[in-house]
């Protein structure tokens, strides 16, 4: 306490010694200063009188030292006129920054006070102007002059950092003088006069771990090898003091957090030198056993360990992974353990870290070994069947209660438990199967049939006796080996056609058969005819040998008439042990064929319908049909030539107009010209008219024509059909082309209802929207334009 009282009694004195000495400077200054109006005269050479301008005012600037606490204003400066004789007459005038509210002036005598504290911090200085008038008059006696009051700096502001506190890291283990971080204090006081602002940076606390550059303030290692995991913070005071770091500067702290980084500098380590672990043998592959954890005082992915399995009599049996949240070594089972087997286990684990820093490879081997042993333990366990599935074979049609095969099971524990054995019913519904509970044995209960379930897939329960709740399940997979016991039969309902005019040894159809029996009791197939027919008139069988069969027509000249249908029986045999064979009938029909065996009917009343007519009834209805074609060619041909009207029109009738292309008509009013109702279109009294002056919208393939019945009759429905045809096709070409117009006659009230005119007429209508309808339309839109395309255009 009173070095510092005696730290304050030297600063009070250093400041009022330079108060007093500043505030005498500046007067002596001011007092010296003598301000003239007048010239001053002086004699040249041959009497000639010189006049040299004396400056008005004379002064330097003035200085207030900041921070005046005094009972008294301060005394600035005094201004004073040469042309002043002191008798009151002259008036002194300031103005500028700070006059009359900080600056004040004794009009009379001119001095100069300031009347509030002053802080350089905030103004450094202030420009004013003086002026000397006239008393009474106010007028200027002299021309305004500026002068500047400079404020003095004093030590009033103690150093400050930038921040309150400072955060920053280095890594463990650094070298001596390893740049931590740069500190930086300002002051606020003028640099520019003396040391007020002059710092200087020291440490009061952080050693000695830490220095700092007086001159920079940059935090630097002082001490070799710190260690995170000894000490991983450390806080640092860092101090800034003005005066160039003397007695009287003012200062200022920071404090500095410093954190020591981690380095892989350490190995991990096992606590312990063996590991004892316990085990079921029922366990299954991928159970956890145990864990171990080396011990590494690094973190983050210095400290990350992995984990492997080395050596030991249990390599194949067991696995270890690393779980990398809790950093151990997770044992895991590999494969099945059998206690009656083997007990216990041995293995040699290491832990090694995954990343190592090449500085500090010096400090050994990172890594550390272990012994984990693993004891077996017996677990009562479920039947074992000597064999992981099963199959067996089983004839078809085997009488009930046939052995199909045996399983067998044991209890591999040391109590070796008698075994029950017994059939999954949800694997044989049908009850197919029985099995001996004592012995395994499995018989079938029903005789089977391969072609309906080839094969029977069953599951056998093993049950100890003496402990229901262990048991086991094995899959038993029967296969019903095939005996030939179905016939083979045609593979289609086969229906044969024959020609009446069919030549002799003529084949017209070939067949085939199908087998239900397997491959070995089915084809290849034998074809044969009946012993009883094997002279058959009519029809012969050939075998191809190739499971296909062909029939051949013996004779030739069948006839409807006698007999339309056939019937020839075929056996087919397979060959399967014993053979299996079956008689199949095939159905013939006799058809009337053309010259080139194509098929025309088989209907045997039409034939004989025809057959009743002679020949001389035949040419007669041919010969009927040609005249009727004549006169229709020749009604059509008279009917184009024809120029007279058939039909007389009453005069006023003119309704009705005709325009044939390549003619050149009489003008509207020529209605002599054609026959109207003759050529009036037969479809207009249904309200369609057909228009054949286009081209159809859609094309259609034209009919082919109807092959006439032989010997047809019918000639009426021939020509019917003929222009039916005709009509109902839209790609035929026109003949003629009917325009049918309303005429209305002379001297009609009404108005015309043609748009031809219409371009040409002062019409308020828009048909711009017709741009929009589609290239369909473009002809229509283009007439139909707007009233300015048609301006443009002309």
């Amino acid at each position: 306490p009173k070095m510092k009282e005696d730290n304050c009694l030297h600063a009070a004195l250093i400041c009022m010694g330079m108060l007093y000495y500043s505030h005498a400077f500046a007067t002596e200054k001011v007092t010296h200063a003598r301000p003239s109006l007048h010239g001053h005269h002086e004699k040249g050479k041959e009497g000639q009188v010189l006049h040299r301008s004396k400056r008005g005012w004379v002064w330097n600037q003035f200085f207030v030292i900041e921070e005046y606490t005094g009972p008294d204003p301060v005394l600035v400066g005094r201004l004073h006129s040469d042309i002043d004789s002191g008798d009151g007459n002259i008036k002194y005038i300031l103005s500028g920054e700070g006059a009359g509210i900080i600056f004040v002036i004794d009009d009379k005598s001119g001095n100069i006070h300031a009347t509030k504290t002053l802080d350089r911090e905030e103004r450094a200085q202030y420009t004013l102007t003086a002026q000397a008038v006239d008393r009474n008059t106010n007028r200027p006696l002299e021309p305004p002059s500026e002068f500047i009051v400079k404020v003095q700096d004093i030590n009033d502001n103690p150093p400050e950092f930038l921040h309150e506190n400072y955060h920053a890291n280095v890594p463990e283990r650094s070298n001596v003088g390893t740049s931590v971080i740069q500190v930086t204090a300002s002051d606020a006081d003028d640099p520019t006069y003396g040391n007020s602002a002059k710092l200087v940076y020291s440490i009061l606390e952080g050693q000695p771990y830490f220095s700092v550059e007086a001159q920079t303030g940059i935090i630097r290692t002082a001490l070799p090898n710190m260690d995170r995991e000894a000490k991983e913070e450390y806080h640092v005071v860092i101090q800034a003091k003005d005066m160039g770091g003397h007695m009287g500067g003012l200062s200022g702290t920071t404090k500095v957090t410093i954190t020591l980084t981690d380095v892989n500098d350490n190995p991990p380590k096992f606590p312990q030198s063996v590991y004892q672990m316990s085990v079921s043998e029922a366990a299954v592959p991928g159970e956890e056993v145990g864990r171990v954890k080396a011990k590494d005082p690094d973190i983050g992915e210095n400290g990350l360990v992995a984990y492997s399995i080395i050596d030991g009599d249990g390599v194949d049996m067991f696995e270890i992974t690393t779980d990398y949240e809790t950093q151990e070594g997770v044992v895991k089972l590999k494969k099945l353990l059998d206690f009656e087997t083997k007990k216990s286990y041995s293995l040699k684990v290491e832990a090694a870290n995954v990343h190592i820093d090449p500085k500090f490879i010096s400090n050994g081997p990172f890594k550390d070994t272990v012994t984990v042993k693993i004891s077996v333990e017996d677990a009562d366990e479920p039947p074992i069947f000597l064999k992981p599935s099963y199959i067996f074979e089983v004839q078809e049609n085997a009488a009930s209660g046939t052995v199909v095969g045996k399983v067998h099971a044991k209890d591999p524990d040391a109590a070796n438990s008698a075994i029950r054995y017994s059939i999954d019913r949800h694997t044989d519904l049908e009850r197919y199967f029985t099995i001996n509970a004592e012995d395994g044995n499995i018989k079938t209960v029903k005789a089977l049939d391969r072609e309906e379930i080839a094969w029977h897939n069953i599951s056998i329960f093993g049950v100890e006796v003496h402990k229901q709740h262990q048991e086991a399940k094995v899959p038993v997979a029967i296969k019903v080996v095939d005996v030939n016991d179905n016939a083979p039969k045609f593979a289609a309902a086969y229906e044969a056609f024959v020609c009446e005019n069919a030549r002799s040894n003529q084949q017209f159809i070939t067949i085939t058969a199908d087998d239900k029996d397997d491959s070995a009791n089915g084809p290849r197939f034998i074809f044969s005819l009946p012993p009883e027919i094997i002279h058959n008139p009519n029809f012969t069988l050939r075998d191809n040998r190739d499971n296909t069969a062909s029939v051949f027509v013996r004779r030739e000249g069948f006839s409807r008439q006698k007999q339309d249908l056939y019937l020839l029986p075929i056996v087919i045999s397979d060959g399967g042990l014993p053979p299996m064979s079956s008689t199949n009938t095939l159905t013939i029909r006799v058809c009337g064929c053309d010259s080139n065996g194509s098929l025309l009917s088989c209907n045997a009343e039409a034939y004989i319908l025809n057959a009743g007519l002679s020949t001389g009834a035949l040419i007669a209805i041919l010969a009927c049909i040609v005249i009727l074609l004549v006169i229709v060619v020749l009604f059509v041909t008279l009917k184009r030539q024809k120029k007279e009207p058939l039909i007389v029109f009453e005069e006023e009738d003119v309704r009705e107009n005709i325009i044939t292309y390549d003619d050149e008509g009489g003008g509207e009013e020529d209605t002599e010209a054609f026959d109207i109702a003759t050529l009036q279109n037969p479809d207009g009294i249904n309200g369609f008219i057909p228009r054949k002056d286009i081209k159809p919208e859609y094309q259609y393939m034209p009919r082919p024509g109807l092959r006439p019945a032989p010997n047809s009759v019918d000639v009426d429905d021939f020509i019917n059909t003929r222009i039916q045809e005709a009509d109902n096709d839209p790609t035929a070409p026109p003949y003629d082309s009917i325009q049918i117009y309303g005429y209305e006659g002379r001297g009609s009230v009404a108005g015309s209802l043609s748009s031809l005119e219409s371009a040409t007429t002062d019409s308020d209508l828009d048909y711009d929207y017709l741009q929009n309808w589609g290239p369909r339309f473009k002809k229509l839109a283009d007439l139909y334009g707007s009233k300015d395309t048609f301006d443009d255009d002309s």
